[in-house]
């Protein structure tokens, strides 16, 4: 596949696969490193401390670029996304029992997926942008429900939602309000306006 050139070295900081995909793509050309940081605490923490929810994608998303960054050169990315339903903040379901349970909660209801952005450079915040997108499920039937697992498998225990909106998973939904990108997880268009600015790829 014919890439865009960069002027400058590109770090994806992330092991997620559609992160991934997104930015191939796009035709960008870069690495990836993704080094690991310890979610859970910077989750429970912030938690504790009473901080917005949307926050905590931003500190997650800066926590893995930053990890990156302060060892490798170049422009770094680090993204992460949360789901927050009834005001409470999910975790990806453990198994695909708990994803059954995970989609009977969701039925019928809204739900917002709440992602950020994060550039490093030098081991240095440079950029970062936050995204909010709200989705929609519809009412299933518990038949619907039991070949979208069959379907889906253990894909289920990838995604905080238990869905691939670019897979199957469109199938549970009425209607969403947001960017394609960011529900995948990676708020692309403004990730691009920023690296165009920057000079890293061609405008």
């Amino acid at each position: 596949m014919t890439r865009f050139e960069s002027s400058q070295r590109l770090i994806l900081a992330s092991g997620s696969a559609i992160r991934a995909q997104i930015l191939s793509e796009a035709g960008l050309t870069y690495e990836v490193i993704s080094k690991p940081v310890d979610e859970a605490a910077i989750k429970q923490a912030m938690l504790g401390e009473g901080s917005r929810l949307r926050d905590i994608a931003d500190a997650l998303a800066e926590a893995k670029a930053l990890r990156v960054s302060r060892t490798e050169p170049g422009f770094v990315i680090g993204a992460d996304q949360i789901m927050v339903m009834d005001d409470t903040l999910f975790d990806k379901p453990p198994t695909i029992e708990a994803a059954r349970q995970r989609l009977k909660e969701m039925r019928g209801k809204t739900h917002k997926l709440m992602g950020a952005v994060v550039v490093c450079e030098n081991g240095q915040v440079v950029w970062r942008h936050l995204s909010v997108t709200k989705l929609t499920v519809r009412d299933f039937s518990d038949a619907f429900l039991d070949q979208y697992i069959e379907l889906e498998g253990e894909c289920l225990t990838r995604s905080v939602g238990a869905y691939r909106f670019e897979g199957p998973g469109a199938h549970l939904f009425s209607q969403v309000e947001g960017d394609f990108f960011s529900i995948l997880g990676l708020p692309l268009l403004p990730l691009l306006d920023y690296l165009r600015m920057r000079g890293v790829v061609p405008s």
